[in-house]
């Protein structure tokens, strides 16, 4: 039986509020709200996946840091949460392949429109973020 695919998600938190990216893609998903990430290719850690995944969608660098939440099953196979900082000199998230981007303070995060799997961690993110 083959490993699950492993998706990576970032909740990139700066000044106490982390990032929400609202997607364009699949239609049914257009519009809702997640965090940035995609899939691990082969031979790559989940730390590099965050770093090129934040680098390729939001033109940033991070630093990645803990993950958090436990294993999510979503239907391209597990999602795995992690923390991520802006590094040093890094330039602000741009929207490269979302519609917007919206920084998220702890009150406001269980009021986003999230996509499911990303529902599941609203609690950990509250926490986070307290």
């Amino acid at each position: 039986m083959a490993a699950s695919q492993v998706v990576v998600a970032t909740a990139l938190v700066h000044d106490g509020r982390v990032l929400a990216a609202q997607r364009t893609r699949p239609p049914e998903l257009a519009g809702l709200w997640e965090l940035p990430g995609g899939r691990v290719e082969a031979g790559e850690s989940e730390a590099a996946a965050v770093v090129r995944e934040c680098r390729e969608e939001l033109g940033t660098t991070v630093v990645v840091g803990e993950r958090i939440a436990t294993d999510l099953r979503i239907a391209a196979g597990v999602l795995r949460v992690h923390t991520a900082r802006p590094a040093g000199a890094a330039p602000p998230p741009r929207a490269l392949e979302h519609a917007a981007l919206r920084w998220v303070a702890a009150g406001e995060v269980a009021a986003v429109d999230w996509v499911g799997a990303d529902r599941a961690v609203v609690a950990d993110l509250v926490a986070l973020l307290a």
